[in-house]
């Protein structure tokens, strides 16, 4: 194997032109794919770019591909390789690549909830466990396991309608700002819902209080959605009259519900896009998709609506460097930082996401 030390030595001219040859090299047996947050010398790379569950259909169906080369973080290729044919193999550039509010959730604290709940109340014919698509392959299985679901940013008001429908209440992980505004746009009051904290008993809550809660959301969140606030939607309207402002569903509610829109990464784009040339916008998402989006419109004003950086520092540790390694390793017959889901585990997270695929 190639060590990886030596790629922080080359030029940026340099990394360009090998990771180029490389994937010359490799042609149809290998597919990068690139998430919308991913830096730019990492993005241009890309043979398909999207969200993480996008990215994951369209990397399933080339089955030319040997090998999905996915820039973006752990869960997502975890997604990849749980929905890939299995003669395909799941690479992520660097192993570190993580998601905060994926680990926010992990098995052992849902597990630990889900027995709690059980003692105030009949869990398993009365809540429905769902999953943000934002978290770890075990999480995906254990709602596979108890009749739940996955749901993406794009689908989660589909997805809990039919939650609904087969049970009264649902537990939602581990964004609880999606679930929030997601159920309110369903009719589910405010009061109708408590958040779960999972490091005090009962989440912090009495048991008469859960039993008549709907939606029990967990305590976490995007660490760069979150930065985005009221007051950030109400500069840019005073500074830029008629300025249209869209964010990510995983911004608080209280942005949500000033926002003129909001919606997934693509659904941002789609928008953004279709809008007509001079308009003003204050996206409130991850800076790397807001900066490629205005250069790409620069007849259109595109504004970052926070006023400091926000940008997914677990997703930026895919850099150059780190792809070039592993595509030179590639080319050289050497497979590294493979992402491998047990068959148990993907076999129970495969049921939770074909639940959402058939729903959405």
């Amino acid at each position: 194997m190639i060590p990886l030390e030596p790629y922080y030595e080359l030029s940026d001219a340099e990394l360009d032109s090998r990771i180029g040859a490389a994937k010359a090299t490799l042609g149809e047996r290998c597919v990068i794919l690139g998430h919308h947050y991913q830096r730019e010398e990492v993005y241009k790379f890309a043979d398909l770019t999207g969200d993480s569950l996008k990215l994951s259909r369209l990397a399933s169906a080339r089955t030319e591909a040997q090998y999905i080369v996915f820039c973006g973080v752990n869960f997502m290729a975890e997604v990849a390789d749980i929905l890939s044919a299995p003669q395909q193999t799941v690479l992520l550039p660097d192993l570190a690549a993580g998601c905060s509010m994926a680990d926010m959730a992990d098995l052992a604290k849902v597990k630990t909830a889900w027995r709690a709940l059980g003692g105030v109340m009949d869990v398993e014919n009365r809540v429905t466990p769902i999953t943000y698509v934002n978290s770890m392959a075990d999480i995906k299985g254990f709602c596979g396991d108890h009749g739940g679901v996955v749901c993406t940013s794009s689908n989660a008001t589909k997805v809990l309608s039919w939650a609904f429908a087969r049970r009264e209440k649902v537990l939602f992980f581990p964004d609880q700002h999606l679930g929030r505004i997601s159920a309110f746009t369903l009719g589910v009051g405010l009061d109708e819902m408590v958040v779960w904290n999972p490091e005090l008993k009962l989440g912090g809550h009495d048991p008469e209080t859960l039993r008549r809660a709907s939606v029990i959301l967990w305590d976490g969140y995007c660490s760069v959605h979150q930065m985005f606030q009221p007051a950030h939607v109400e500069l840019f309207r005073s500074r830029i009259p008629g300025i249209k402002v869209i964010v990510h569903p995983e911004c608080a509610f209280e942005v949500c519900r000033m926002a003129d829109h909001r919606g997934s990464t693509e659904i941002i784009q789609q928008t953004v896009r279709a809008a007509p040339s001079g308009s003003q916008w204050a996206i409130g998402t991850e800076l790397n998709l807001v900066n490629r989006l205005k250069n790409e419109m620069p007849d259109k004003g595109i504004h970052f609506l926070c006023p400091t950086i926000c940008m997914c520092s677990t997703m930026f540790r895919i850099d150059a460097q780190h792809l070039c390694w592993t595509m030179e390793n590639l080319a050289q017959g050497e497979v590294v930082n493979v992402i491998r889901v047990p068959e148990r585990e993907a076999a129970s997270a495969r049921v939770a996401l074909n639940r959402m695929l058939e729903i959405a």
